[in-house]
């Protein structure tokens, strides 16, 4: 009888082989736009996102965010997801959930091009999704719950700004 532990480390290197060729597959379609990569590229080539890169994926919105911008994204790392109630990330992958699904992701999203500097000078912001985040920048920067951990990673098409967690509309 395999125990616990073996299926459970199976099911862990079956999803970061999965995780693997998807994010070949990203940098396979990659478009070249002055040598700058794009927000998608930047993301796939950096393994602290594959779960971000997984749900784009899964809500569809890899070509809207390869497209021409300028989009400012606040990226959550997999630390991040992974501080969602357990089981929260497998079921917003599932197809059946992808409109709650592109709502949050759309929601990480600001249109134009705000760099940090910007940032500290806002309140709030409207996202994609339509809600507006609220920004303290008081005490470093956050942005609704989550704290700013790194900032103005330039892409092709806007600005990535990194995260330590999900938010989630109201």
């Amino acid at each position: 009888m395999i125990s616990f532990k073996v299926l459970s480390s199976l099911k862990s290197m079956l999803v970061t082989s999965v995780l693997v060729l998807f994010l070949a597959a990203c940098g396979a379609q990659a478009h070249n736009h002055g040598g700058k990569q794009n927000i998608v590229e930047i993301a796939a080539g950096n393994p602290d996102f594959s779960t971000l890169v997984a749900a784009v994926k899964a809500a569809g919105l890899v070509e809207t965010l390869q497209g021409p911008g300028p989009f400012t994204v606040f990226a959550p790392t997999n630390e991040a997801f992974a501080k969602l109630p357990a089981g929260t990330v497998e079921s917003l992958l599932k197809p059946e959930n992808k409109n709650q699904l592109v709502a949050i992701l759309t929601y990480h999203v600001v249109p134009g091009k705000v760099m940090a500097s910007d940032v500290v000078g806002l309140s709030e912001a409207k996202t994609v999704q339509g809600s507006k985040v609220k920004i303290d920048s008081s005490n470093g920067v956050k942005v609704d719950n989550a704290n700013v951990v790194a900032t103005d990673i330039e892409a092709s098409n806007g600005v990535i700004h990194v995260i330590d967690s999900v938010i989630i509309p109201q």
